[in-house]
């Protein structure tokens, strides 16, 4: 059972104590290694321990694991019938630690400081690639143990070599596990429209951007929502403009920091000729009212009240993860449309031809562990298919019908239960080690009205759209160092300037000057630590 660990400054006081000590056998010293910290070879030979099949040791073999939740979700996901058969089939008992995402950042800095780790860490909530990188001697080098005791994901990285590139550090080694969740869209945010608009005023969904500014014209003055007041906003966001709606323009930046894949070359958007021709256009938006005056002075609280303002829908147009995100009592007036065509012709998608699948930090197995071969045993059982959707969705006969063709279904959420809701509840949901394959989806069947189903319904708008996102790449100790220093600044007056252009105009007059200055602050060098990141993770093998 899962062990909810105090929040705050009272960690401190438990850091010392058997609960992050290592790990323990339920049976004196008969575990299954020495506790040495480098290669795992030698420690296969102890009697206890099984390289193949299960159990993975004879006698109970106890590990803690610390692992983030959002919120108050605490640690009802440890009742996950697969996880206690595992534990049940493996002999290694899992002492769940866990601790809600409100309290970490505080107890994180301890926990690192004090250097007394759990054997393994679950979920990419927990450390970023920062942290690792700068406590490396924390955490255990794994491409041994893959080789020798991780024969399921050794096969996914054959599969799919992106889960190796992810996983690979800047000095060549893997010290986290990745994952591949079943059943994810390509396409990220796409384009939604009032489609009950667009009806009234006889209008179709729009795919150029010509045909987008005359319905957003039309959104402003014809009242859509009938109401016989000028309320109507083609367009709102809050405290900038949504980089999405840049997409038209070839701009996809999925990754947050400026850069894309141009023929098959890394970018940096703000100083290209695309953003600026982007910036240029919704300038004339924003002076024909197109966009919402207040975009970039409203929190999310006074945008929320207009699209959910109770007596009509107010907003025309928006870019989401589905039509029915944010718009509350109106959400069934909006629809998910194709990607808009730019000015070249073509359309872009934001999102990953891969799948937006993968993650990385899933699982780390620390040198504080006497057993990192049993770890590693252990996390290799989440690798296949079937386990994986139990630790997505919840168990089969819990959350998970298995048909008697060999498909799987996911049950219904008891009454008063959102299926979201449900599902984090039963399993681990988006956190901890993972592998569908694409053979292995085509087993899984998902309500396409809804949830999951749904956005893979939708879909099918975007996907043969979707461009080359640049990659999750990782950074040296000393570009992080660099980073935080770089990137301040210059986020600053990228976005200053930003909305200075598009609420004010400008731009063609301050271009060249604005492009001098972001270099007199830095910008080659921020440039050259993506660009070097970039080689890196391109080369490995």
């Amino acid at each position: 059972m899962a062990k909810k660990w105090m929040s705050g400054l009272a960690l401190v006081s438990v850091l010392g104590t058997a609960v992050l000590a290592g790990c323990s056998s339920d049976n004196g010293d008969n575990g299954a290694a020495s506790g040495d910290t480098g290669n795992s070879s030698t420690n296969a030979s102890n009697d206890n321990f099984h390289k193949e099949g299960l159990p993975i040791v004879d006698k109970t073999v106890t590990l803690n694991a610390l692992t983030i939740r959002w919120g108050n979700m605490g640690d009802s996901f440890t009742k996950n019938s697969w996880l206690q058969e595992l534990e049940k089939n493996s002999n290694v008992k899992i002492n769940w630690q866990v601790i809600s995402n409100t309290d970490w950042e505080t107890q994180k800095s301890v926990l690192l400081a004090s250097g007394k780790m759990p054997d393994i860490i679950v979920g990419d909530l927990a450390f970023g690639d920062s942290d690792i990188v700068n406590n490396l001697t924390l955490f255990r080098p794994l491409d041994d143990y893959i080789d020798q005791y991780m024969p399921n994901l050794k096969a996914a990285m054959a599969e799919m070599p992106d889960l190796k590139k992810l996983s690979t550090f800047p000095d060549g080694k893997i010290y986290s596990l990745p994952a591949r969740l079943p059943s994810r869209p390509y396409a990220s945010q796409q384009p939604v429209i009032n489609k009950e608009w667009l009806d009234k005023l006889g209008l179709k969904a729009p795919t150029t951007l010509d045909e987008l500014y005359t319905v957003l014209k039309a959104f402003k003055e014809q009242d859509p929502n009938g109401n016989q007041k000028a309320d109507e906003i083609p367009y709102s966001d809050t405290k900038d403009i949504d980089m999405n709606l840049f997409t038209p323009f070839g701009i996809t930046d999925l990754r947050g920091n400026h850069m894309m894949i141009k023929d098959g070359k890394p970018e940096y958007i703000p100083t290209s000729d695309n953003y600026k021709a982007a910036i240029t256009w919704a300038n004339k938006l924003y002076a024909e009212g197109l966009i919402d005056q207040e975009t970039f002075t409203q929190d999310e609280t006074m945008l929320t009240a207009k699209r959910q303002n109770p007596d009509a829908a107010m907003i025309g147009f928006s870019y989401q993860w589905t039509p029915d995100a944010v718009f509350g009592p109106w959400s069934k007036q909006y629809e998910t449309i194709a990607p808009i065509a730019g000015p070249d012709g073509e359309k872009y998608q934001i999102g990953d031809p891969n799948g937006l699948s993968f993650r990385r930090n899933e699982l780390l197995i620390t040198t504080a562990s006497k057993y990192p071969e049993v770890a590693a045993r252990w996390a290799d059982q989440f690798y296949t298919g079937e386990a994986s959707i139990q630790n997505f969705w919840g168990a089969i006969g819990t959350s998970i019908s298995k048909n008697d063709d060999g498909t799987y279904t996911l049950m219904d959420p008891p009454d008063g239960t959102s299926a979201d809701a449900w599902y984090w509840d039963s399993s681990l949901r988006d956190f901890g080690p993972k592998y569908v394959s694409p053979e292995f989806e085509k087993k899984i069947r998902l309500d396409p009205s809804s949830g999951d189903g749904l956005k893979l319904t939708l879909d099918s708008l975007g996907k043969d759209y979707v461009t080359q996102p640049f990659p999750d790449v990782m950074y040296t100790v000393d570009e992080y160092a660099e980073l935080p220093t770089l990137t301040t600044d210059i986020e600053s007056y990228i976005k200053s300037t930003r909305a200075k252009w598009i609420t004010k105009g400008g731009i063609d007059q301050e271009w060249d000057g604005y492009v001098k200055k972001l270099n007199d602050m830095g910008l080659q060098k921020l440039i050259q630590i993506y660009n070097d990141a970039y080689d890196r993770y391109m080369t490995v093998k």
